[in-house]
């Protein structure tokens, strides 16, 4: 088990490694494995390489992230010019569906609203604005609504576990609730754990996965 000044030691070693983070500006305090982040990242996407880059790093329990985002003033935009550039990045998305996705801005900060059938549609959205001169943070209050029953749901990921892994999938337990799927069982190892909820989230519809899979040499 890593020690906080160890845990500290490796998150500002990944921040520094990161070509998208100015790791001088970041603030680092460990404390029985949970960090807190500080400092004034000067976009939302540095932010968001942040806060990722902190969850890499094994031994993380949570993040408190205290880091609001201070644009310098090249990056200034008004409103309304971050508003059209937020509907021209979703139109010219061709993983986002036309007319589902209605944005909202306020100081910089993008609320993304409507709904959707898939989840990397829902992702696709949000990773479209997050990078745009001027944003200073991202809502993403898109809603994935299948047009499939949960039977279907569940036969779909029954079926992509099979092509992937089908000596784990006999020991995969699946259940979905409206837009929910929950994992559990045994599997051999993270790999195939990792592929499963990646089966699960590629499902039609599925806006949460939860993996209870454990991990058994």
């Amino acid at each position: 088990m890593r020690s906080d000044a160890q845990l500290r030691s490796d998150i500002v070693a990944e921040l520094t490694w990161d070509p998208a983070i100015t790791a001088t500006n970041v603030g680092v305090i460990v404390k029985d494995g949970v960090v807190t982040l500080t400092g004034h990242p000067s976009s939302h996407a540095e932010k968001y390489a942040i806060e990722r880059a902190a969850q890499r790093v094994k031994g993380v329990k949570a993040l408190a992230i205290e880091m609001p985002v201070k644009l310098a003033s090249d990056y200034e935009r008004t409103d309304a010019d971050i508003a059209m550039a937020v509907e021209r990045a979703i139109e010219w998305n061709v993983l986002v569906p036309d007319d589902k996705i209605h944005p909202m801005v306020e100081q910089g900060w993008v609320t993304l609203n409507g709904e959707v059938e898939w989840e990397y549609q829902r992702r696709a959205a949000e990773g479209a604005v997050r990078s745009l001169l001027g944003v200073t943070g991202v809502t993403n209050r898109v809603v994935v609504k299948p047009k499939f029953t949960p039977a279907d749901v569940e036969k779909k990921i029954r079926e992509a576990l099979e092509r992937q892994a089908d000596r784990e999938a006999e020991q995969i337990k699946i259940e979905v609730n409206g837009a929910h799927v929950t994992l559990s069982g045994k599997v051999h190892s993270w790999a195939e754990r990792k592929a499963a909820q990646g089966a699960a989230w590629s499902a039609p519809g599925v806006a949460n996965v939860i993996n209870n899979l454990l991990v058994e040499a």
